[in-house]
């Protein structure tokens, strides 16, 4: 199994295709299979680097509170590691935290950045939907109907009815326990932890030089795409781009769409 040891842990990751690099930062909860339905086209155009985040998957999953520099430390790691420096780097959700964190820590090793389905964190950002900060809360019922209430409110309007056999991969995926609940705990004070004005990335975006795609899917409750403007005007030069009829998981619900705006950006 493909390893290497940063940050005084190992991180399991997975190399597909060939070309230009492109790494890829899972968010909450998953590890590398949230990219499974967009590394087959990705790789038609780039080398795709895909990694389970401490916590996750097949990557060291130690105790304890994480935070964005801590795993901005450990994706440089394996930045550093494989050579890739000047590699496109991609972060959905608190991967994009991860990402931001990354592109100021180590601008050198970013060489065009994507924050999708990310806020900047802070008291400006514009906060979950109430319909997902409910469906969050509510843990009651058994395990299955807690996934599939958090899947509906993560993908787009009418998403679930209109594709059963992608809402029953996702609960299987979620079921295997891909990040434990001590894990998962932990990761969320990454985004805990950039609440305050201080921490957060506002006004500390305005020194990323390396051209940005913001991505968002026009549905998302859990980030709403109006961020998308808020990223873009601390952001100088970026672009972006919303995807029609997708939600948070666009990269389950929408992986073609994703992929092309993704090649477009990088190509052009």
């Amino acid at each position: 199994m493909p390893n290497v040891h940063t940050n005084g842990i190992d991180l399991y990751y997975e190399v597909t295709g060939s070309g230009e690099p492109l790494v890829l930062i899972a968010g909450l909860g998953y590890g590398l299979w949230m990219w499974h339905k967009m590394v087959p086209g990705l790789a038609r155009h780039f080398q795709v680097i895909a990694f389970d985040n401490r916590g996750a998957g097949q990557s060291s999953k130690p105790d304890g509170s994480y935070s964005a520099p801590m795993m901005a430390a450990d994706t440089a790691g394996l930045i550093d590691a494989l050579g890739l420096r000047g590699a496109a780097v991609m972060g959905h959700s608190m991967g994009g935290f991860i990402a931001q964190q990354l592109v100021l820590d180590r601008p050198d090793l970013v060489g065009k950045l994507i924050l999708s389905a990310t806020n900047f964190g802070g008291p400006h950002h514009v906060p979950v939907t109430p319909e997902a900060m409910a469906v969050i809360l509510d843990r009651s019922g058994d395990p299955i109907d807690v996934v599939k209430r958090g899947i509906a409110v993560a993908c787009a309007p009418g998403f679930i009815d209109a594709h059963p056999e992608l809402v029953e991969e996702l609960v299987a995926y979620r079921l295997t326990g891909p990040v434990p609940p001590a894990q998962y705990q932990a990761q969320t004070a990454v985004g805990i932890g950039l609440m305050s004005e201080a921490a957060c990335f506002e006004h500390r975006l305005k020194d990323v030089t390396a051209p940005t795609l913001i991505l968002f899917g026009e549905h998302d409750k859990v980030v709403p795409p109006a961020n998308a403007e808020l990223l873009a005007q601390q952001i100088p030069g970026s672009r972006i781009v919303i995807l029609p009829g997708a939600g948070h998981m666009f990269p389950i619900e929408a992986p073609e769409a994703a992929v092309e705006a993704i090649t477009a950006f990088l190509e052009k």
